[in-house]
């Protein structure tokens, strides 16, 4: 196993009922620094994968480890404290909360470093600190999804685990959501970003996973995977196809 390796999820075997496995024997890799997409055509696995990775479902057979420690079977809350953070692609937000108390309800387990942490995401994204009092829920949908990515990024994590993060915007929004993302690596946190929008998703990761029937199908850098002939007549053209 390489020594610069942040996750490593070895042949995972995942579910939400019993008997029936979503993932089958799915592994991934990501580095320090990484950013890596998973891509791959609708009920392939993606999310679960996220979900198996950050202690949302149970893990049959296989391991997670991060950075060397086996987390398999942690809660969400124990990963968190670790240093994985975590955006779901719905419900992100606590609508009701403004965006300061959204950001600070990031940091509830460590609240000494609320302060720092304000200053580290309002420069990364101005616009949460312009309006750090109004209410999340209404925000438009891609400043509600920069919020959730501030939010995780609170507890100043090592991973960002980005659950379909452009779903349901426009192109103009999904774009943004893209350059952030690219932000946030560029800080330092490794990403692994789930993304139906395939092609944009390869454009900006350093190597990419496509899924099918819950096992990876290929895996190369983002920029092979997306000059490569069967990757584009399998994925490509129908993902392509839906933006």
């Amino acid at each position: 196993m390489r020594d610069d390796l942040l996750i490593h999820v070895d042949n995972v075997t995942a579910g939400y009922i019993p008997g029936v496995d979503i993932l089958n024997s799915c592994s991934l890799e990501l580095a320090d620094g990484e950013l890596v997409g998973i891509i791959g055509p609708n009920g392939a696995g993606k999310s679960t994968l996220l979900k198996a990775l950050f202690g949302l479902i149970n893990i049959r057979i296989g391991t997670v480890s991060y950075r060397g420690e086996d987390i398999t079977g942690m809660t969400a809350h124990e990963l968190v404290s670790r240093g994985i953070g975590y955006v779901p692609q719905n419900n992100n937000v606590f609508p009701s909360l403004t965006i300061g108390e959204n950001l600070e309800m990031g940091v509830f387990l460590k609240p000494k470093t609320y302060k720092d942490r304000l200053e580290f995401v309002t420069d990364m994204f101005p616009r949460l600190g312009e309006r750090i009092g109004q209410r999340a829920g209404s925000l438009s949908g891609g400043e509600r999804q920069m919020l959730a990515m501030g939010r995780a990024l609170m507890m100043d994590p090592g991973v960002l685990l980005l659950d379909e993060p452009s779903a349901g915007l426009s192109p103009m929004l999904q774009d943004q959501v893209f350059v952030n993302t690219k932000k946030i690596n560029s800080s330092g946190v490794a990403v692994v970003m789930v993304e139906q929008n395939a092609s944009r998703c390869l454009q900006i990761c350093d190597r990419g996973y496509v899924l099918d029937q819950g096992t990876n199908a290929y895996t190369d850098t983002g920029r092979n995977l997306l000059t490569d002939p069967k990757v584009i007549e399998l994925y490509l053209g129908t993902l392509t196809q839906a933006h």
